[in-house]
């Protein structure tokens, strides 16, 4: 089993966390990921700053401004990541991005690089299945999951070849647009669970919108996961370098809610 499969294996949902590399500085960042392990998180997405974050919301590129105004490059993400797989060994960690950062120095470099750091997987959020070639095979090389994004308006025509080649868990985007604080009716996430979930062995994890242990708790009466960021990130904005502290508190009450929700037998 991988570090992916064994957070879907423990036989309730799981709390997946977002922070942004480098928000609101690199080193401070250590400390932020320590404190998402230490508050429960199951797996971590780790985000790579970048200047045009299309499908992220004004939290989220805030993050990324204040990242990018700190200097962060992408060396300073992998020197990140590989901290993180030395003081946690056992911790799934996700680099989420765009594909620009992922494919300027070339799919292999980005490949390597991140299975020398301990990096789990990706998902790359404009890089579409039909170009998968693009960086899927290289990741696939190495063995790090190609996690891919489903949303409302993926129809059972597309499906298939969203799922081809996808690993590690299935993000559902539960909201046509960007990040923040819509959500959708728990009904449509329902269903639009039920319908991955009938196509697919791979954990369907919900996200966009989940800022309350409420909200996520709810979510977890459906989905393998419940993925979390705006709200976090927000905390990250509010006290800056000493924000460990109140999100350690955040994602301790996110991982009761969402661990509390419901028992699940067959995420093996």
């Amino acid at each position: 089993m991988t570090r992916l499969s064994e957070a879907f294996a423990k036989g309730r949902p799981a709390l997946v966390t977002f922070i942004t590399g480098g928000d609101p500085t690199p080193d401070v960042t250590d400390a932020l990921l320590d404190a998402l392990v230490e508050g429960g998180a199951d797996v971590i997405e780790l985000g790579m700053p970048f200047t045009d974050p299309m499908a992220d919301g004004p939290a989220i590129q805030a993050a990324n401004l204040r990242a990018l105004g700190a200097g962060t490059r992408t060396a300073d993400i992998f020197r990140i990541a590989s901290d993180f797989r030395t003081r946690h060994p056992d911790t799934p960690l996700v680099l989420m991005g765009y594909a620009n950062p992922m494919v300027a120095r070339g799919s292999a470099w980005f490949a390597q690089a991140c299975a020398d750091a301990g990096v789990d997987g990706i998902i790359c959020v404009d890089i579409p299945a039909e170009e998968d070639a693009e960086l899927g095979p290289a990741l696939r090389e190495h063995g790090i999951s190609f996690i891919r994004l489903a949303t409302p308006t993926t129809d059972a025509a597309r499906l298939p070849a969203v799922l081809e080649g996808s690993s590690g868990f299935l993000y559902y985007v539960s909201v046509a647009g960007i990040t923040g604080k819509q959500q959708a009716q728990l009904t449509s996430i329902e269903q639009a669970v039920a319908h991955l979930k009938a196509g697919t062995d791979l954990p369907v994890v919900v996200g966009f919108g989940v800022r309350t242990p409420e909200q996520a708790a709810d979510i977890a009466q459906h989905g393998d996961g419940v993925v979390v960021g705006s709200a976090i990130v927000d905390l990250i904005a509010q006290h800056g370098s000493q924000a460990a502290g109140p999100v350690r508190d955040l994602v301790s009450s996110l991982a009761a809610a969402v661990h509390g929700a419901r028992t699940i037998s067959n995420l093996a």
